[in-house]
């Protein structure tokens, strides 16, 4: 049922994302399909409050009129102890990204960070064999992606980090999950072997971003036949991904996953459709002009 003749104020809450691009990413395409749509960031580090808040901060602002949120660091596994209700992937995941307020002002809590990447495999990859995927990085998003990459039909999924236990521990809570699936810790010594028999390559680690240059691994192991796949969106093109279009590789921009979560969410929030292309171009204008 359309909703246009709504309106809607919505909130992100995290730490350090008064500079993020999603209130403008999601502004601008409510502007394009006609909605009433104020989106403000909620940032931790500027009214002085640590993430054990966010429950607390939802529910004020929940009284005060917002509609939705959107969480991010440091909130998402620690957000879901103050909702009312939780869906079933973000029970599964541990991880909520968003937040909805019904009608009694109930808090009802969401994940659509890994049906953005899910979604973004299909896009950018489709046909991309999934017998066998390196994922590198467990954390946050890393739990999203991970999830993502069984539910869209990996067969065996191997998990690097720098924090061994970090790994073993994600990677024990989706064997629980996909019991038919083969789920893997590996330590950083190892990816030479797991990717001399992976079908693909995922980074969802912080670095290749801005703040966090260069790759996540040593370029000579990445071959040909793999395909490439990076959550980093900013820049669009990482190190990881011009080394993986130089060694013919096909490849996944992290602008994927970024516009498939916000898209995901807009759609729960307003109950209308929003135009994924559109957003998209949007989200690679903004991260061109350096915003």
């Amino acid at each position: 049922m359309s909703r246009v003749d709504e309106s809607y104020l919505v909130g992100l809450i995290g730490s350090g994302i008064t500079g993020s691009l999603t209130p403008p990413m999601h502004e601008r395409e409510a502007e394009a399909l006609g909605i009433r749509y104020l989106y403000r960031p909620i940032d931790l580090d500027v009214i002085g409050r640590p993430g054990a808040d966010a429950g607390e901060l939802l529910r004020a602002a929940a009284d005060l009129g917002f509609n939705a949120f959107n969480i991010t660091y440091p909130c998402k596994q620690t957000v879901s102890a103050g909702l009312d209700e939780v869906s079933d992937d973000a029970r599964r995941l541990d991880s909520v990204n968003t937040v909805l307020v019904d009608g009694d002002r109930r808090l009802i809590g969401h994940n659509t960070d890994f049906s953005g990447f899910r979604w973004a495999l299909d896009a950018a990859l489709e046909g991309a064999p999934l017998g066998s995927v390196v994922q590198l990085g467990a954390g946050g998003a890393g739990a999203a992606v991970a999830y993502a990459l069984l539910d869209a039909g990996v067969q065996r999924l191997s998990l690097s980090e720098v924090d061994p236990a970090k790994a073993e521990a994600r990677a024990a809570s989706l064997r629980a999950l996909f019991p038919d699936r083969q789920v893997d810790s590996i330590t950083p010594d190892r990816l030479s072997e797991a990717l001399a028999e992976a079908d693909g390559l995922v980074n969802a680690t912080p670095i290749g971003m801005h703040h966090h240059p260069g790759l996540p691994l040593d370029a000579a192991l990445i071959e040909p036949r793999h395909w490439v796949a990076d959550v980093v969106y900013r820049p669009v093109q990482t190190e990881l991904l011009q080394t993986a279009v130089q060694r013919g590789c096909r490849v996944l921009e992290g602008t994927y996953m970024a516009v498939g979560q916000a898209v995901d969410s807009m759609r729960l929030i307003t109950g209308i459709e929003p135009d994924v292309e559109r957003m998209r171009a949007h989200l690679v204008e903004m991260v061109a002009q350096g915003l």
